[in-house]
């Protein structure tokens, strides 16, 4: 692909972690995680546990020679739609069951097909390839002859590396059989006409299947798998799309096996010669004859001269378990110690991207799996809860060039010539105007740039929310916001753009609010100590910031957290609060969101510790509780006042003060209500 030269898969040695072993437990377990379902689903279908049927077909070579072919499947009760059976390139007896009239073309189709990875063929769906073996194989219940082909959408390391070919009920099948010209017979009743596609769906009554005929698809497989049993020709089998995972890599970084070999056989270290550190070597490619790096290192032997293995552990050695050595670091007898780890237990809480569901996330689970089975650990499952955070996003401009030219055409205009867009640096705009002189100096193909601009003399850009990239000139470099702002100002926005669970677009001129809030909050606790007591509004205003603040915090709502520390600071002011014991717990609230800040105003007001060492304050219910409820009041739907009410109106009261209010009598104009709704603690609505 980059080279041109011709690329040869050979065999490695390599390690290798037995995950399957524990495929079935890593399946229960996530029954009990609170995990977003779309994480539980990806990783169910990468574990991929499928309950079908070992089915064999009788198969004989041009020598005569018998063989069984088993083929694993999920769909027995199709057994009859069978119309050719498909080995994998790498299948033990493709070459066995080769007639010698096709045995050149298969022969260079199995080359071919071998030097393409296992990942590419199943995800190839366009091209379809394969060559036909001259054998046949004899259906199990029907005795017909059906053809054996090698094609590679079939891979050795799934099932049993062949397959059955259902043209009619599978795509992959289906897509085969059409460009063979091979036969598609309907077994399932539905899904219109199959000669124009497959239908996969699990529905339908059984057709042209003998004596399943009639019967459901449950009641079909249960009797189809009765009679291969009963014919010894097929057998019930669970099977797994996870395989075991790699654990070598062909590269100098990472930890060295505690393996050396005697006469080819491998064998640990003994814990006395641990740990095994990396050498030092000539260089970080790989020997002349292949070996990794570590084939570079010279007396890479132990004391009594045996050869050590070449290979270092993947990244995910370490970052598989890290979280449970976080529980007792400096432990130096045990990788964490009872007493730690029956106080930590697993993690409360993880915030990490969707895309390591079916890497770190699925491997954490398995090694603290196997960490329980030795007894290291109490816990069976790392992270019992886990959000995945969303995308900053960025906010791409656009300006648009006159093709053949060196002449921009403003956004409005740029329908009138025949134009091409490109991406420009987002920190060249401001509010959707070019600063056309830093555009020219922006590279120097672009010195001498001209514009054609709006009848307001400014070049406008195009604008569109996209994946933050270097390519898209899109980036905000966080150094640079932090130096015009500060940490803070970066941290709360950040929070304040949206759900922690959003994607959220980037806006560096929302910014400035959330800046001007800090300025406020820094004003307010500047202002003379008042020595009075709080007042009970200010309290309530407290409290209730308290409570919406802790409650968002349970809730990773942290834009929400974000606006009530606003809507407190706005309420204070307008109050006038200045007392000391108001605006304490205010910045001990705001000192995990905005903590340069909270630092500097709780030295300010005299405490010499840190304000993260003061107790997380706490609301009170005696100072929220309200007497009265502000209502809305609507007519057709549309507010047209607000009107207060005790809590302990009744709904008629309720009703009888409304229609007595004279806004609500200018806008009912005196007709009578066809009803009055009354929503408690919500809305009343009238409706005239």
């Amino acid at each position: 692909e980059r080279g041109g030269h011709p690329v040869v898969r050979q065999k490695m040695r390599q390690w290798s972690l037995r995950i399957t072993a524990y495929a079935d437990r890593l399946l229960e377990g996530l029954e009990d995680l609170d995990w977003p379902a779309s994480i539980k689903e990806v990783q169910r279908n990468w574990i991929g546990k499928s309950r079908g049927a070992i089915v064999c077909f009788q198969a004989t070579t041009p020598d005569g020679t018998a063989y069984r072919l088993e083929v694993f499947t999920t769909r027995p009760d199709t057994l009859f739609g069978v119309t050719y059976l498909a080995l994998a390139p790498e299948h033990p007896h493709t070459r066995a069951l080769t007639t010698a009239a096709q045995r050149a073309d298969v022969e260079a189709y199995v080359a071919q097909a071998k030097n393409r990875s296992e990942r590419d063929r199943l995800a190839d769906v366009k091209h379809v390839t394969g060559v036909f073996t001259g054998a046949y194989a004899l259906h199990p219940l029907t005795g017909k002859a059906l053809p054996i082909w090698v094609a590679d959408y079939v891979v050795a390391g799934y099932g049993t590396g062949a397959v059955m070919g259902v043209p009619a009920h599978d795509s992959r099948d289906h897509a085969f059989a059409r460009h063979f010209d091979l036969p598609v017979v309907q077994v399932i009743a539905g899904g219109g006409d199959v000669t124009q596609g497959a239908y996969e769906a699990k529905a339908g009554m059984l057709i042209h299947s003998d004596f399943l005929d009639g019967l459901a698809i449950p009641e079909a497989t249960e009797q189809v798998l009765q009679q291969l049993e009963a014919l010894q020709l097929g057998q019930r089998k669970t099977t797994f799309r996870l395989r075991n995972a790699i654990f070598s890599r062909q590269r100098y970084w990472g930890e060295p096996f505690p393996i050396y070999y005697s006469e080819g056989v491998p064998h640990a270290l003994d814990e006395g010669d641990l740990p095994l550190e990396l050498p030092p070597v000539k260089a970080y490619q790989p020997t002349p004859t292949g070996k990794p790096p570590l084939g570079h290192a010279e007396g890479w032997r132990t004391a009594t001269g045996h050869p050590l293995e070449l290979n270092t552990m993947p990244g995910w050695a370490g970052s598989s378990w890290y979280f449970l050595r976080y529980m007792d670091p400096h432990n130096p007898n045990a990788l964490v110690s009872p007493v730690a780890q029956a106080y930590w237990q697993a993690v409360d809480l993880y915030i990490g991207g969707a895309e390591h569901a079916t890497g770190h996330l699925l491997y954490a689970r398995f090694w603290t799996k196997f960490l329980y089975d030795l007894g290291h650990v109490f816990v069976q499952e790392p992270f019992q809860k886990l959000v995945n955070q969303g995308m900053i996003q960025g906010k791409s401009c656009f300006v648009y060039r006159i093709k053949g030219t060196k002449q921009f055409v403003s956004h409005g205009l740029r329908k009138q010539h025949d134009v091409v867009s490109m991406h420009v640096d987002v920190d060249l705009v401001k509010d959707g105007v070019l600063d056309t002189k830093a555009f020219r100096q922006w590279r120097p193909e672009l010195q001498e740039a001209s514009f054609i601009l709006e009848e307001d003399g400014q070049y406008r850009c195009g604008s569109e929310v996209e994946k933050m990239s270097k390519s898209k000139h899109n980036v905000v470099t966080p150094d640079t916001v932090i130096e015009k702002y500060g940490a803070d100002t970066l941290r709360l926005y950040t929070m304040f753009l949206g759900p922690l669970e959003q994607s959220k677009p980037w806006d560096t001129h929302g910014i400035e609010g959330v800046f001007r809030f800090l300025h406020k909050l820094w004003k307010l606790c500047h202002q003379p100590a008042s020595s009075s007591t709080p007042p009970a509004k200010a309290l309530k205003v407290l409290h209730k910031t308290i409570k919406k603040v802790r409650e968002a915090i349970e809730r990773c709502a942290f834009n929400t957290a974000v606006s009530a520390f606003m809507i407190c600071v706005n309420e204070l002011a307008a109050l006038k609060c200045y007392h000391r014991a108001v605006l304490q717990d205010l910045v001990i609230l705001i000192a995990p969101f905005a903590p340069h800040i909270a630092e500097q105003l709780w030295q300010h007001f005299g405490h010499t510790t840190s304000v993260t060492h003061a107790p997380y304050p706490t609301w009170e219910a005696h100072y929220i509780h309200e007497d009265t409820f502000e209502y809305p009041i609507t007519v057709n739907g549309k507010v047209r006042t607000r009107l207060s009410f005790a809590q302990a109106a009744s709904q008629a009261e309720i009703e009888r003060q409304v229609l007595a209010d004279a806004n609500i009598q200018k806008w009912i104009q005196g007709k009578p209500p066809q009803k009055v709704i009354v929503v408690p603690q919500r809305i009343v609505n009238v409706v005239v």
